[in-house]
């Protein structure tokens, strides 16, 4: 009788313990690489004229051969510019996830990941491996119909999410 009184009493600290432990999912510790916004695109042409996305702009240095622009969303490029454009934040339960694209004559030759989760260590390490394997695989199929990496499916959907965003902004 003795024995299962210090089983149960073992086993009900154990489940106490276990219930009592704080994980990271509260939402808190992910760091914004860049300024959170609707989208921001910057436009690097031989005009020199600075725009906010509403087709009105003012003049830069001439000859400066960049421009950037600011607004809702981004604008296609037309001619020889490069443009990118940065999606809307996706919110995982890991923390927020924004890409940005750099489009060049239509095609997408960057992705860059702005905003991902990266509280904890498991983060840093799921997102050191994940978010190239993602940029890579976003360049190759020149859209956001991109394979999930193994591991890091909350953050991929997220990617998938803003990446989709962003093209969208661009007109691709």
């Amino acid at each position: 009788m003795r024995k299962i009184v210090v089983a149960l009493m073992g086993t009900v600290s154990g489940l106490i313990m276990l219930f009592s432990y704080h994980t990271s999912l509260g939402g808190g510790g992910t760091v914004a690489l860049a300024p959170i916004g609707t989208g921001t695109s910057t436009t690097t042409g031989s005009s020199g004229a600075t725009t906010d996305g509403s087709g009105s702009g003012s003049s830069s240095s001439p000859g400066s051969g960049s421009s950037s622009s600011s607004g809702s969303g981004g604008s296609g490029s037309s001619g020889s510019g490069t443009t990118t454009v940065t999606g809307d934040t996706a919110q995982t339960q890991w923390g927020p996830v924004q890409v940005q694209i750099t489009v060049s004559s239509g095609t997408i030759t960057d992705v860059t990941a702005v905003q991902y989760p990266s509280g904890n260590g498991r983060d840093q390490e799921i997102n050191s491996y994940a978010l190239p394997v993602l940029a890579q695989e976003a360049v190759a199929a020149q859209s956001a119909n991109i394979d999930h990496v193994s591991g890091a499916t909350v953050t991929s959907d997220g990617y998938v999410q803003s990446l989709q965003s962003a093209l969208d902004k661009a007109n691709l």
